[in-house]
């Protein structure tokens, strides 16, 4: 666990879209508590490797089973209400400080498996519309899921755009050449 100066532990968070651009929604294991997979860079580690690292403990899923959209160009942070601070614990934690990642699933959804660690993150999952989640989530992680949400939803307008598709099929067409 890495924990800035001001107390803050490193992490990164992971939007994950199928082709209908609805977002991976998983229940905490035990919890009716229901959030976007995440979790702690570890020492050495870069946002990027924590990301691919929990990617496959939280959800079973490869890098070769996603793409890699876009990710937040600033670290996201959040402050943990007082009775949620683990007092007595060093370093004392306050929050979070979380680099977000949108992924799109290009793997069947099939390859989706909650049961690879010791200790799963999830016990169900299920797909939902893209921004429901900042009204779904616990209430001192909503600022943060709306600032993700907003700024990454850009790459997903980008992949819809007609100016996209229109270059990417000259793509295709000068490929056949």
């Amino acid at each position: 666990m890495i924990v800035d100066r001001a107390g803050y532990r490193l992490n990164v968070g992971i939007i994950l879209v199928n082709d209908s651009n609805r977002v991976f929604w998983g229940r905490r294991h035990g919890h009716d508590a229901w959030q976007f997979p995440q979790g702690g860079l570890m020492a050495a580690e870069t946002p990027a490797q924590a990301m691919l690292r929990e990617l496959r403990e939280e959800i079973g899923l490869e890098r070769k089973d996603i793409e890699i959209l876009g990710v937040t160009k600033r670290w996201l942070k959040y402050r943990l209400p007082h009775q949620y601070l683990r007092h007595g614990t060093e370093p004392l934690v306050i929050g979070q400080k979380q680099k977000w990642y949108l992924l799109k699933l290009i793997a069947n959804e099939q390859k989706i498996r909650l049961d690879l660690s010791d200790a799963p993150e999830f016990d169900s999952w299920r797909w939902i519309d893209y921004f429901e989640p900042q009204e779904q989530v616990i209430f001192f992680k909503r600022q943060v899921y709306m600032a993700a949400l907003k700024e990454l939803n850009f790459y997903l307008k980008k992949r819809r755009s007609p100016l996209g598709a229109r270059r990417h099929q000259r793509r295709d067409t000068s490929a056949k050449c």
